[in-house]
């Protein structure tokens, strides 16, 4: 099978809850290779969905706040971000 690439295993513990709601599921492979990479698509940026910002990140990000604010949304209360620069004055949301 040339040009063809192996899939590599990768296995992780889990709790006996979640191995029990995990027997349940008919292709338990493809549902945890969708889950992933629906996490992997949102994880942040700047951690990489560590929750954690290294000392220099945070320098950048302290940077950063100077010309932008953390703002909820009035009707879905997403969390964002939104430029205080004078040019970007037309995008309030």
């Amino acid at each position: 099978m040339p040009g063809r690439k192996k899939a590599e295993i990768i296995s992780f513990k889990v709790d006996p809850v979640l191995s029990a709601s995990l027997q349940k599921i008919h292709n338990r492979s493809e549902f945890i290779r969708s889950a992933v990479l629906a996490a992997l698509k949102t994880a942040c940026p700047l951690c990489q969905g560590s929750g954690i910002l290294t000392l220099d990140q945070h320098k950048h990000w302290q940077k950063f706040t100077r010309r932008h604010r953390v703002k909820e949304c009035p009707d879905c209360h997403a969390v964002h971000l939104v430029c205080s620069s004078s040019h970007a004055a037309a995008d309030k949301s």
